[in-house]
């Protein structure tokens, strides 16, 4: 709805535009985020140059109505006419003209993204008074020209270029380095020259009538929150599309009128390290865009204490003030006209993770904010990067191709294609970077060793992401450009070819792949970081737990807050050069007795694992998830296979031992193939199939559990039956389970509090929760599979064809695998916990899947009273304040419930 002001006792109109002084900081929303700050230094009293906004509300009309809403123009007209009165000046008049600013202003700041036009009004007219009034006939000459070039290329995408080269070519025959040294007469020449390049290139001359230049500037400027840049930002930071744009039309107040004035932006504290410092840079004799555009070199602002030190007292009083009067670091544009100071712009300071932290603690120390507030204000997402080694922003990147961002941190090392090359090479050579056209669970102990991944195919929740998120490792997954030919051990990207051996780096925050070695920062959990963590635990009232498969996870998780293991995949220790023969041998048993013999040399290997999670997580629980995944994917791939038959063939060897055992393994894949292997046998339906498995590992479990108990480790064993669909499954293992821990606990002579649970990742099994819950002491949602099933997605089928195009058409509005799908999946996890607390209000219930480390999808988890997500060890300090928040919001919700 457009704004609402009373002009009358009784009489209310609508308008698509608010004066400065109308406004305030609370109508972010309607004004934007520069209109509502503009509003607000205005009522504040500070040297603001006056305007006025047009709303957000008349952008959405726009892109309704494909044209400037209706009454727009009369009321640009009339707040024009307002404008001219408050500056005594005239729009279009040839002895005293008035010249506006055009910016856009979104309500989430997007630095850069859209457009700002300055100098608006100017013409060949207007241009010669105000050489005259300003009394600098070269200062009028250089404010026309770059409206020329700003105007062209904003309104008529005239590309730079055209006027640079231009500009260059002068310079170069006037022989100065800089545009302040070119004449009046030389800026005039250029003045002839940008019209010409826009006759040429718009089709039609630059406008001479300065109502034309406002209205072509506030359409494309609206036009401007849908340029591609905006559209990527927008994606990369959530910000709804149908938010639109505010346009601020303000009169100008020029720093280029001689070395008494100047331009700058200003940070109230260091936005890189967040010192309480002021930090910016400014200059002399120049507009806005010179300090970003590189044209000149800027100067620190703590030299303007000593040219300038009157403005200086006064811009750090302001600083002072309007930091105060926010409670958060600003970002602050100024002027200097005439050695008077003038405020354009202030806004909540963009900072790195790590200013970000120091910020919140020392505004909670210095008593500006709360702890709660503290928290709240912090992203979750933006933390990440203080988890992973990242690369020094200082350094000049030859970035080859970019791909998925699957996992946060930086790595360089060798290539190498293959999973034994690298744990070989690790041991050796040192750092790797494991190269694949996509992973598998065979490829773990690569994994494990590599520094990074790199992947041609696959999505953001792949093996190989997931696997590496866990690991805290660097990972980019699905970069099309990579080539990968592991038959000649090269990768070739965007026509490079390199090697094995090579050297490359990929950036997993952001995609890149790079070439060659890079300099990288190490993880370091900071005192201000250890502290905010500290107040998020006060607050959060979920525990968060991790999915870790090895003792080094866990120990890892542990040292960032874990509160127990929520998910430990069996599977995950079967591979590796000394436990996947052993699992291939009792795969391919003939008989019952062959595969005990191998479960026999199998039982000491998870037993030792299980000990080593007990005794890092000593007091905490541990949840041990059973074979989940069908037997198939522990042996070769058929298609491999079939080409070593081949070769047996062609060299006429195909009746020797090693062809015929090669037969008896392609008969046992072959024998083992499926055709949908996801819904085939796997999870609890092979451990009913072959009980003598999940026997062994419970065994395992139970023996760990008593030697670790003898060596003074508080236990807590939890046992988790994956993929039941019906409650029969879930009675089998309870039996078997019960049975087993009685017979082992009682010969030991120890006590030993188990409890036995199930993942719900079935649809059905969500469904009929009651009946699995006298046989479950909790409820783990793997929402990764329930996504699948829920869905009919094969997950990476899904993000490697329409995922993509899916959330970009606004098909659906997150990829649900990485963020939980409320409306469909979290019903289902929502419907199991309230059916299974009715009936056993001691149940335990959580996530397990990768959404427990999202911050919106543990928002829901809060909001559906669930008791704990588990997530990858890396995301577990991110998942401590996003639960802290998530109660935060609850609380406030409730709250506003009670005053309702």
């Amino acid at each position: 709805m457009r704004p609402m002001i009373q002009t009358e006792p009784t009489q209310l109109t609508y308008r698509w535009i608010m004066h400065f002084e109308e406004g305030n900081k609370d109508l972010k929303q309607l004004l934007g985020g520069k209109g509502a700050n503009l509003a607000e230094m205005t009522r504040a009293g500070l040297a603001v140059p006056p305007g006025f906004t047009i709303t957000t509300e008349a952008c959405r009309a726009y892109y309704q109505g494909h044209q400037l809403p209706e009454g727009l123009l009369d009321e640009m007209k009339q707040s024009m006419t307002e404008l001219e009165q408050k500056k005594d000046q005239r729009f279009g008049d040839p002895t005293a003209p008035l010249l506006i600013s055009v910016r856009s202003g979104s309500v989430n700041s997007m630095p850069g993204m859209m457009d700002t036009i300055l100098n608006l009004g100017l013409n060949d007219e207007t241009v010669k008074g105000l050489a005259e009034l300003s009394g600098n006939e070269r200062f009028a000459l250089d404010c026309y020209r770059r409206f020329i070039q700003m105007f062209s290329n904003v309104v008529f995408g005239v590309e730079g270029v055209y006027f640079e080269k231009i500009l260059r070519t002068m310079k170069q025959s006037r022989k100065v380095e800089t545009d302040q040294q070119l004449t009046a007469q030389d800026l005039a020449e250029l003045i002839v020259s940008y019209k010409n390049v826009v006759k040429t290139n718009a089709g039609k001359p630059f406008p001479q009538d300065v109502q034309e230049q406002l209205l072509l500037a506030v359409e494309a400027v609206f036009r401007s929150w849908n340029n591609h840049r905006a559209i990527i930002y927008r994606r990369l930071h959530a910000i709804p599309d149908e938010q639109g744009t505010a346009v601020n039309i303000q009169s100008m107040v020029f720093g280029n009128l001689g070395d008494d004035c100047g331009t700058g932006v200003l940070f109230t504290r260091n936005p890189s390290t967040g010192e309480r410092k002021l930090f910016g840079e400014y200059l002399t004799n120049a507009q806005g865009e010179d300090v970003v555009a590189g044209v000149r070199t800027p100067k620190a602002i703590s030299e303007m204490e000593v040219e300038m030190p009157e403005i200086y007292k006064l811009l750090s009083e302001t600083a002072a003030q309007l930091e105060a009067h926010y409670r958060d670091v600003q970002d602050i544009e100024f002027t200097i006209e005439k050695n008077r100071l003038y405020m354009l712009q202030t806004r909540n300071a963009k900072r790195t993770a790590q200013a970000a932290v120091k910020t919140a603690v020392d505004f909670v120390n210095e008593d500006m904010i709360t702890k709660a507030e503290a928290i709240e204000r912090l992203d979750t997402a933006h933390l990440n990067q203080l988890l992973h080694p990242s690369i020094d922003p200082s350094i000049t990147l030859n970035v080859l191709a970019t791909g998925l961002p699957a996992s946060p941190g930086a790595a360089s090392g060798q290539i190498v294609f293959d999973a034994d090359t690298a744990e070989s090479w690790s041991k050796k050579q040192g750092k790797v970077i494991l190269v694949r056209s996509e992973t598998t669970p065979e490829d773990i102990h690569g994994v494990i060793v590599a520094q990074g991944i790199l992947t041609s195919h696959g999505g953001m929740t792949s093996h190989a992401a997931v696997v590496a998120r866990g690991m805290g490792k660097p990972c980019v997954c699905g970069c099309e450009a990579a080539e990968v030919d592991d038959e000649l051990k090269q990768l070739s990207i965007n026509g490079r070819t390199y090697q094995e051996g090579d050297w490359i780096s990929i950036d997993g925050a952001t995609g890149r792949v790079i070439d060659g070695k890079v300099e990288l920062t190490d993880v370091n959990l900071s005192d201000e970081l250890l502290t905010v963590l500290s107040w998020a635990d006060e607050i959060r009232s979920m525990k968060i737990y991790t999915n870790a498969d090895h003792p080094e996870d866990a120990r890892k998780a542990r040292e960032f807050g874990a509160e127990g293991i929520g998910l430990c995949r069996t599977e995950h220790m079967f591979f590796g050069h000394d436990r996947l023969p052993v699992v291939q041998a009792m795969i391919l048993a003939e008989n019952l007795r062959d595969r005990l013999e191998a479960l026999d040399r199998l039982l000491p290997m998870q037993q030792s694992d299980f000990e080593g999670l007990f005794k890092a997580m000593d007091g905490y629980p541990v949840t041990v998830r059973l074979l989940d995944p069908p037997l198939h994917e522990f042996l070769p791939n058929l298609d491999e296979l079939n080409e070593q038959m081949a070769d047996f063939l062609k060299n006429g060897r195909e009746q020797s031992n090693d062809a015929n055992k090669l037969r008896t393994l392609i008969k046992k894949v072959r024998s083992l193939h499926e055709v949908n292997p996801m819904l085939g046998q796997r999870g609890c339906r092979l451990g009913i199939l072959y009980p003598e498995i999940y026997d062994m590992q419970i065994r395992a479990l139970f023996q760990a559990a008593v030697i670790s108990i003898h060596k003074g480790v508080e236990v807590i064993p939890h046992i988790m039956i994956p993929l039941v669909g019906h409650y029969t499954e879930l009675k089998f293992f309870h039996e078997r389970i019960t049975s087993m821990a009685l017979e082992i606990f009682t010969a030991a002579g120890v006590e030993c509090d188990y409890e036995i649970g199930t993942m719900i990742e079935v649809p059905r099994a969500a469904l009929t929760a009651e009946k699995l819950v006298p046989y479950a002491d909790f409820f783990s949602y793997g929402t990764n599979d329930l996504t699948q099933m829920t869905f009919g997605y094969s997950r990476d089928d899904a993000e490697g064809k329409f995922l993509t195009y899916y959330v970009d058409q606004k098909v659906l509005p997150n990829n649900p695998f990485q963020v939980l799908d409320r409306d469909g999946v979290g019903q289902l996890v929502d419907l199991a916990t309230q059916k299974g607390k009715k009936l056993k209000p001691t149940l335990q219930a959580g996530v397990c899947g990768e959404h427990g480390g999202d911050p919106e999808s543990i928002m829901y988890c809060q909001e559906i009273g669930l008791d704990y997500v588990s997530c990858s060890p890396y995301r577990v300090p991110l998942a401590r304040i996003a639960a802290a928040q998530a109660k935060l919001a609850a609380d406030r919700r409730h709250s506003n419930c009670n005053l309702s």
